[in-house]
């Protein structure tokens, strides 16, 4: 009789059937974390805009805080207009998995205070919406929103970080 060589049907669907379980195991975790890594940027990406804010309203004191993020953005020239102290990506407002606003308070420059705002691409993006004041206390809601806080009040009620 001659041997045979290799494996059986049999012990080839076991092991297929062991990856399986793992995999059935190891998926929800590796999105869980995914979602805790997402929102760790997200709140490093509005303690960056407290950072750039001071910058702005130390460099362009005539101008006070910056109104929203384009302001902050790059430009050919920089200036009180585009003082390009963030990169483009995240002056366009969506940066890895989240979106990010700037709201100004006052109606006209020196705005003497702002809410950054931080919310969700979508609901696998993350389960938190982070934002911050003139005061830089990053502060966030679980669950998340699909709304911007854009008044100090509102943002102020959030639990802080």
């Amino acid at each position: 009789m001659k041997k045979q060589k290799g494996f059986s049907l049999i012990e080839l669907l076991i092991v297929v059937a062991i990856i399986l379980i793992i995999a059935a195991i190891a998926i929800p975790n590796l999105m869980k974390a995914r979602i805790t890594a997402n929102e760790a940027a997200a709140a490093s990406t509005v303690r960056t805009l407290n950072t750039t804010e001071v910058t702005y309203s130390t460099t362009y004191p005539a101008s006070g805080f910056a109104k929203d993020l384009t302001t902050l953005g790059p430009n050919s020239t920089c200036d009180a207009t585009h003082a390009c102290l963030i990169d483009a990506t995240l002056a366009s407002g969506t940066k890895d998995a989240y979106k990010y606003q700037i709201t100004g308070i006052g109606t006209a420059a020196p705005f003497t205070d702002y809410v950054i705002g931080a919310i969700p691409v979508g609901v696998s993006s993350g389960n938190k919406d982070f934002c911050s004041t003139g005061d830089a206390v990053v502060r966030f809601q679980a669950p998340a929103t699909t709304a911007f806080q854009s008044t100090v009040t509102n943002c102020q009620a959030f639990g802080a970080l």
